[in-house]
């Protein structure tokens, strides 16, 4: 059982809650039994050490089959050096070291997706975790980064994503220009989601929402540039209804993806 939270062995895993730590190593961390759960589902290749408390193991029989399944080797440690290795205040008994496994832009576009997200110059962790979850609870094909975005693997995008991580493709990195030149050459429509856009209603009411899309999202605070929106085919924005002053990105974003994910299948059903 490991017990020194100052050795080097959980001080290189601290270190993963930097990003310079997991650009070096190409590692980043999972916190907490249902990351770890999806990851051991959908990536176990990924996982390179699981870390767990006696009581965290004990606590949880489907991971500890996985586990076995997978032929990961659970190495026990106590509270005090889970606690040194994690982010979180409670990371629930259990810390698993992953390898990053991001997807280039070619092979996603090659795969004819039909809906897509993409993020450019998405700075909020919460945020862009929040729209990979959405992206994957909508049906989407993937996320594609770029610009600036946030790094996924940070561990408040990883926490926020709760599992989609592992569910669908997240490409990083990407210059917008090329991404777009790519979605086109995929037969891809681009719908930038902005205030200065038309009413997403009547792109609904026209079907032009059922058309395969990437769906194209921006900062939080200045949204997308100029140069930006004129390289999408269209600009739309969501109705306020209320009084709300706007949306915040994350809600817009799953709004946008549920559109499109709505009439692609009664399209498809149609």
């Amino acid at each position: 059982m490991l017990e020194n939270p100052r050795s080097p062995r959980v001080r290189a895993v601290a270190k993963l809650t930097k990003r310079s730590a997991r650009t070096e190593t190409g590692l980043f961390l999972l916190e907490g039994p249902q990351a770890v759960r999806e990851a051991l589902t959908y990536r176990p290749e990924a996982i390179v050490e699981l870390f767990a408390t006696p009581t965290g193991w004990e606590r949880h029989s489907d991971i500890r089959a996985k586990s076995s399944d997978a032929r990961i080797t659970v190495e026990h440690v106590t509270e005090y050096v889970l606690n040194a290795m994690a982010d979180t205040v409670t990371p629930q008994g259990l810390v698993a070291v992953v390898r990053q496994t991001p997807t280039s832009v070619r092979d996603i576009f090659a795969a004819s997706p039909r809906l897509v997200a993409i993020c450019e110059e998405v700075r909020d962790p919460g945020n862009l975790g929040t729209i990979i979850r959405a992206a994957d609870a909508a049906g989407a094909d993937a996320v594609v980064l770029t610009g600036r975005t946030v790094d996924p693997y940070n561990p408040k995008v990883v926490r926020a994503t709760t599992g989609s991580l592992f569910h669908l493709p997240v490409s990083i990195g990407g210059d917008l220009s090329d991404v777009i030149d790519r979605a086109h050459d995929a037969g891809l429509r681009i719908l930038a989601a902005d205030v200065k856009g038309d009413d997403l209603l009547q792109a609904r009411a026209d079907g032009l929402l059922a058309e395969p899309t990437a769906w194209l999202f921006g900062n939080e605070a200045r949204g997308l540039e100029d140069a930006s929106l004129d390289l999408a085919d269209r600009v739309l924005k969501l109705p306020i209804f209320g009084r709300a002053e706007s949306l915040n990105l994350a809600t817009a974003a799953s709004v946008c993806l549920y559109e499109s994910a709505f009439a692609q299948r009664a399209a498809s059903q149609g």
